[in-house]
């Protein structure tokens, strides 16, 4: 499973997520940048556990919308690569770090991230689909892997080694933070 995972992860382009995704619910899949961000989000919850399980995530969801719908109100022109790649670069290095983050810190932080997520989702919007049809297919689609991370991050924490696997893993998403952000 876990080969099959980097295999996808190395193999797609962070451009294969823009400009197609019919009702939404691919969108976040075709990107290494998306896929990653997102695992991680549901990783980093878990990690921290307590409120941050629900919280975490939430705020992630939560501006995603937002960021969506300035994206499909066209209030601005381009999408925020550079933030994508970086929320990557970043959520991996707080897994890595396991260090409890003030709640308000990582609110604002995760949320900046859902921002910039949600607006490349919205400026990339299938014109043949209704705008609240395809925001309800990535929001599912991005609730489904913060719900993977989490999940397999809980199961990891029942292992004694479970925390230095968890921050392998956070090493290994930064990694990849960095190599999409010299691509």
């Amino acid at each position: 499973m876990i080969q099959s995972f980097l295999l996808f992860v190395m193999v797609s382009a962070p451009c294969w997520g823009h400009g197609f995704g019919g009702n939404g619910l691919l969108h976040p899949l075709t990107g290494p940048d998306h896929v990653l961000a997102m695992l991680a989000v549901g990783i980093w919850s878990a990690q921290v556990g307590g409120l941050a399980l629900y919280m975490v995530p939430g705020c992630f969801l939560g501006m995603m919308v937002v960021g969506g719908l300035v994206g499909l109100c066209q209030l601005v022109e381009q999408s925020s690569e550079l933030m994508i790649a970086l929320s990557v670069l970043v959520v991996g290095g707080a897994i890595l770090l396991d260090r409890r983050i003030s709640g308000w810190i990582t609110s604002v932080g995760v949320g900046s991230f859902g921002f910039s997520h949600g607006l490349a989702h919205g400026l990339e919007m299938n014109q043949t689909v209704t705008p609240i049809t395809y925001m309800i297919g990535f929001l599912i689609t991005t609730l489904g892997l913060h719900l993977i991370g989490a999940v397999g991050a809980l199961l990891l924490l029942e292992d004694k080694h479970g925390r230095r696997y968890i921050q392998l893993l956070g090493a290994g998403i930064g990694l990849l933070g960095v190599w999409l952000l010299l691509k």
